[in-house]
């Protein structure tokens, strides 16, 4: 279940307490007082096992005493009595509850189940949704509803508060009522058995009295369903995030290089960051974050300037843009020039713009309107100190109409207490961002960059030629296979390689070998120099135990080789069963770049694919990035400039840069790994040696576990599904059908510009004369689990389309179909339609529905011709089809 009758949840128009009683600190009785205190306009009742009377107000005895139904019950009784109450609560109509009770974890009396198994299962028949167990409960103060145990109201506001920690909540909700801060929802999620962060997202993203929505965090349940309502979210308002635990799996122990880097809560970022949310590290910047972006201006770029009447301000501000990676604004000659016919000749003739302290009202305008009319300026920071030569509310009153007007954001800082409080009153009011110091404005104005490149990287049109990897699957489940039918945890080196060779990455020529005859003739095959390797099951970093020798010339130095090798590896790991070697040929002396390439699992995520600098200290370099798979070319290329070594591999200092194309292929292959093979738990490219010449593995450990489910059901974001591609025959023509990608870009920039105006009124149900890019990338950088878009390919351009977006329980999914010009009237879309309603159908769909203009002729009888029902006037026409499916 996703948001299915979450509306009496969180705007009930009844509500019952169970549990009341006049017994001092009952909490039931807490809870009742809230609910009739907040200002709740509708029935209130209360519940409790005998009838009698509780603050005045009648006791029914037992749910199915109550008058009529509520739709939202809170229940605080003790956790053996919950399942029977949600069951009972079930049968007379109410469709939410929250159980502020605790200790649900409990074995039930039958001894199989937890209490809360057995409550969820009392609700299922009824699709009664619960909120907690073991929370605090939720508020929404627009409707005056206070269904919780917290010490106090919340004030109504644009910001929606969930947490997974009780007691935060409580104390959130003090801190923000003495800054007056007001929530849209304040919701407590306790132990989410039912409703989860991702029901609640969804739920909030279409709310329109939220404007941002803000997050406390711990722990994420369902991964899949997690990133697809926050990447949902994300694209309609700012989702801001703190969580707990960052250092808790960091440091734990791994056997591969990847699986030690890549900690969960590394993998967490590159969640948040690939579902375009921004994570906060703090409660203040989580709030610092909500007033910037909750306040939105248009977003012109990054380059910052520093508007101040103190020199010591500014530098204070601008060590914080630096520290933090920010861009501070470099002015242009035209913009001195007009700051200098209004300044005094000791301004500070640069960014910071230094007013110097007696600046009086007029100087801060005219800078600030000269700021506000740059080209080279994205964005202000505005610094006050209080002076005596002018009040401070004198400078915010004049500067305040223009600081509105701006086309740019402008983030102010008015420093001091009481004698600037008036025009930081005024500035706030006004709904500009205000903060204590310069570093927390510097802060927030970073915090937007970062939230804007997450927001840029969900709009992005990728490359029109997509990096493919087609892989040798048939020669990859053979490697898989030898593993398994010896019970290997780890494939040995030879298989590595060939594993990564089946999906096109280059490898050295490896051997495996039993002893020094056998690595002499291999090493006469691959040719000298060779590296010699141990094979060990108990060794897998071979460096740490003298397992490795390199530019290994001839036969006898071979031989000596393998000889001392035993010795080093007895001495130092004796319980080590050598079962062999590796002989492989050297890499040749090149000026490549060792990197690292990686994949691992993360127990919530599922897959995190590594890349980074590599060799032996990798793990004290510690210079990685992170991104959950699927990749495309786009988004490997952006994994890499998140690295330190990113840049070099460009080139620098006369040395040529490597070959981006075979690197991002073999970060490419990875990702498809990870897709294909459930099997794969940790993988290590370690080095993969990149040059201008092209990338080779040198080094490969990858690591086997059982796998069950699906191949790309571990994955928190669906993939590519490849096995929807089809080809169809159509008025002499063979077309490719498949569902769109991220690569469809520039396809879809020229289907919808070859599309006339009366064809785009009939698509988009208005006059448009083209479709905005933004909208383009939305179009084509969907998420699989939630729509679809097939695309009809002739040859190598797109002609056709036909997409749904299926609401988070998948009951209904609204359609659209547009053909290009020359194809209408071939019978095009009427394919398209037929392999999108069965493509619904088998997701569970239950019915499509879809809009039409009255004179859209030829979908109307698209629309008969498939069994749709067709509703309308002289306005539209309603078109659905009942596809079958039920509860």
């Amino acid at each position: 279940m996703s948001i299915r009758n979450l509306q009496f949840l969180f705007a009930p128009r009844s509500v019952a307490v169970i549990g009341t009683s006049d017994k001092p600190g009952n909490l039931g009785a807490i809870v009742l007082r809230n609910v009739r205190g907040a200002g709740f306009a509708g029935p209130v009742w209360a519940v409790a096992r005998q009838a009698g009377e509780v603050d005045g107000l009648q006791v029914w005895p037992g749910v199915d005493s109550l008058p009529a139904a509520p739709e939202l019950a809170v229940i605080c009784t003790p956790a053996a009595t919950v399942p029977g109450l949600v069951e009972q609560l079930g049968r007379k109509g109410t469709r939410a509850a929250i159980v502020v009770s605790a200790g649900l974890k409990q074995v039930a009396p039958d001894g199989v189940r937890t209490l809360e198994q057995a409550m969820l299962e009392a609700a299922r028949p009824w699709l009664l949704r619960v909120l907690g167990p073991n929370c605090i409960g939720a508020l929404v103060p627009g409707i005056g509803l206070n269904a919780s145990f917290a010490p106090g109201h919340a004030t109504p506001g644009p910001l929606a508060f969930v947490t997974q920690s009780g007691a935060l909540a409580t104390a959130m909700l003090d801190w923000a009522g003495t800054r007056g801060i007001g929530f849209s929802h304040f919701i407590s999620m306790g132990d989410s058995a039912d409703v989860d962060f991702g029901d609640v997202l969804d739920y909030l993203a279409s709310d329109g009295d939220t404007r941002a929505i803000l997050m406390y965090m711990e722990s994420v349940k369902h991964a899949r369903k997690f990133m697809s309502a926050a990447r949902a979210a994300a694209r309609n308002k700012p989702v801001i995030v703190v969580k707990a635990g960052r250092a808790a799996e960091g440091a734990r122990a791994a056997a591969s290089h990847t699986g030690a880097l890549a900690g969960s809560d590394a993998v967490f970022d590159a969640a948040v960051r690939r579902a375009g949310m921004l994570r906060v590290f703090t409660l203040d910047e989580l709030f610092g974050a909500a007033e910037t972006l909750a306040r939105p201006r248009p977003w012109c770029g990054e380059r910052l300037v520093l508007l101040t009447n103190g020199g010591g301000a500014g530098v204070l501000a601008a060590d914080a843009l630096s520290l933090g990676g920010g861009t501070l604004a470099e002015l242009g000659a035209d913009t001195l020039a007009a700051l200098d016919a209004v300044l005094p000749a000791n301004w500070s003739h640069g960014n910071p713009v230094d007013l110097v302290g007696d600046a009086p009202v007029a100087r801060y305008r005219e800078a600030l309107r000269i700021l506000a009319a740059a080209a080279e300026v994205d964005g202000v920071v505005f610094m006050h100190a209080p002076t005596a030569v002018v009040p401070a509310y004198d400078i915010a009153a004049a500067c305040l109409p223009l600081a509105r007007e701006m086309r740019k954001p402008v983030l102010s800082c008015w420093l001091g207490g009481r004698s600037v409080e008036s025009a930081r009153q005024a500035f706030s009011a006004a709904g500009l961002a205000c903060y204590d110091t310069p570093e927390h404005a510097v802060q927030a104005w970073l915090q937007l960059v970062q939230y804007h490149r997450h927001q840029q990287a969900l709009l992005e049109l990728p490359d029109a030629q997509p990096e493919r990897i087609r892989p040798d699957r048939q020669a990859a489940e053979r490697v898989l296979a030898r593993a398994r039918e010896s019970g290997r945890e780890w494939l040995d080196a030879a298989d590595a390689m060939a594993l990564l060779a089946a999906y096109g990455v280059p490898v050295l020529g490896t051997r495996r070998v039993r002893d020094a005859d056998e690595a002499v003739a291999a090493a006469n095959e691959v040719g000298y120099p060779v590296a010699l390797k141990v094979v060990s099951p108990q060794i897998q970093h071979k460096t740490d135990v003298g397992g490795v020798a390199l530019d290994i010339a001839s036969a006898d130095d071979l031989r000596q080789a393998i000889a001392q090798m035993r010795e080093r590896v007895a001495a130092r790991q004796p319980q080590a069963l050598i079962t062999g070697f590796m002989v492989q040929r050297m890499a040749g002396n090149t000026h490549g770049h060792e990197l690292i390439v990686g994949l691992a699992t993360d127990p919530v995520f599922g897959p995190a694919v590594l890349f980074g600098a590599g060799g032996t200290a990798v793990e004290i370099r510690k210079d990685r990035a992170l991104d959950l798979p699927p990749l495309n070319a786009a988004l490997a290329r952006e994994l890499v400039s998140r690295t330190r070594i990113g840049p070099l591999l460009a080139g620098h200092r006369g040395l040529p840069g490597v070959d981006e194309a075979a690197l991002v292929h073999a970060i490419l292959a990875v990702s498809q790994i990870a897709c294909d093979l459930p099997e794969v738990a940790e993988l290590d490219i370690n080095p993969l040696v990149a040059d201008a010449h092209g990338v080779r593995a040198v080094d490969a450990r990858v690591r086997l576990a059982r796998a069950t489910g699906a191949a790309d059901g571990r994955l928190a974001l669906r993939p590519y599904p490849s096995e929807l591609e089809e080809t169809v025959s159509l008025a002499q023509r063979v077309l490719l059908l498949r569902p769109i990608r991220p690569e469809d870009g520039k396809r879809l920039v020229d289907f919808y510009a070859a599309a006339g105006p009366a064809d785009l009124r009939r698509r988009f149900l208005c006059s448009r004369r083209e479709v905005p890019r933004s909208e383009l990338a939305r179009f084509c950088q969907i998420d699989y689990e939630r729509e679809m878009a097939f695309i009809a390919l002739d040859g190598e351009r797109m002609v056709g389309e036909a997409r749904a977006v299926c609401d988070p329980d998948r009951i209904e999914a609204e359609f659209a179909v547009q053909v290009a010009p020359h194809w209408q009237g071939r019978g095009l879309g009427h394919r398209l339609m037929a392999k999108l309603l069965e493509y619904l159908r088998g997701r569970g769909v239950q019915r499509v529905v879809g809009t039409c203009l009255p004179e859209n002729d030829a979908m109307v009888r698209l629309a008969r011709g498939l069994g749709l029902q067709l509703e309308g006037d002289e306005a539209g026409c309603t078109m659905r089809l009942d596809l079958g499916q039920g509860d």
